[in-house]
């Protein structure tokens, strides 16, 4: 379904943020794309769905394949009507806008989305459909991010981008994002590309996922298998070999000693 090969990408161009990104996301499945903020978790998204040339990015080298056609050079428009859409960080929304509007916005991507769409974001969100007529920016920032999942549901994607759906929300309001997440990716055979900074949340959720580190990756596996390697259990989850918490200082100096950067 999904294969970024060898990719490279540049901004202003001068600055390299990737480096040679190869993943390969077969067609219902979850990844997750994990690593610490500045890794190049966003940029990966950002090079798949288009949105690099907003932000005076490029793909200079490589290629990306959606459904076995190239889309690194298409407009995010485009990309978006081929299936892939993306949920961006920090919950942009058109706040002056009603809740009913803001998903209307994302249905006017495809001539056929409408009604029928809008009954599919109301069964996975019912608490939009009581606040449809509300002004978005006086929402939580837990139904802010209902939201902008459920506007991207409007343009009924293949393949969904999340990008730190998580950040700054109460621990109950992830559990029931993450919940409809899955419940989407099992009802509607969407395929899910994931970036999240709560592993453990991430992998429990994810069929498989990457590790990114200064612009690579670094590491990749089924999540099980990542879950039980003594690298991202003393990185990702905070665990010793023993299951205890370590300190941070522990956990700093192990740094110098993880094996994907021998």
């Amino acid at each position: 379904m999904l294969e970024v090969n060898n990719i490279e990408v540049v901004y202003s161009n001068v600055i390299l943020v990737l480096r040679g990104v190869s993943l390969r996301m077969p067609e219902g499945k979850i990844f997750v794309l994990l690593g610490a903020n500045g890794a190049g978790k966003t940029t990966t998204l950002n090079a798949i769905s288009g949105l690099l040339r907003t932000e005076l990015g490029k793909v200079t080298h490589g290629e990306i394949k959606f459904d076995g056609e190239r889309i690194e050079q298409l407009d995010p428009d485009d990309i978006v009507r081929k299936g892939v859409a993306q949920v961006m960080q920090g919950r942009r929304l058109f706040r002056h806008l009603s809740v009913e509007e803001n998903l209307k916005v994302g249905g006017r991507v495809l001539k056929d989305s409408g009604k029928k769409n809008l009954e599919v974001v109301y069964h996975y969100f019912p608490k939009l459909k009581s606040l449809r007529n509300n002004t978005s920016g006086y929402l939580s920032g837990g139904e802010q991010q209902m939201l902008v999942i459920g506007r991207c549901l409007m343009m009924s994607p293949k393949l969904m981008l999340l990008d730190e759906p998580s950040l700054g929300l109460a621990p109950l309001l992830v559990e029931e994002i993450f919940s409809i997440i899955r419940a989407i990716n099992s009802e509607e055979k969407t395929s899910i590309l994931l970036v999240e900074q709560n592993a453990m949340l991430a992998l429990a959720t994810a069929d498989y996922g990457y590790v990114m580190e200064n612009g690579r990756l670094v590491l990749d596996g089924p999540a099980e298998h990542l879950k039980n390697n003594e690298d991202i259990r003393e990185f990702y989850l905070g665990l010793s070999q023993l299951g205890s918490r370590e300190s941070y200082r522990e956990v700093k100096h192990y740094k110098r000693r993880k094996r994907w950067l021998g």
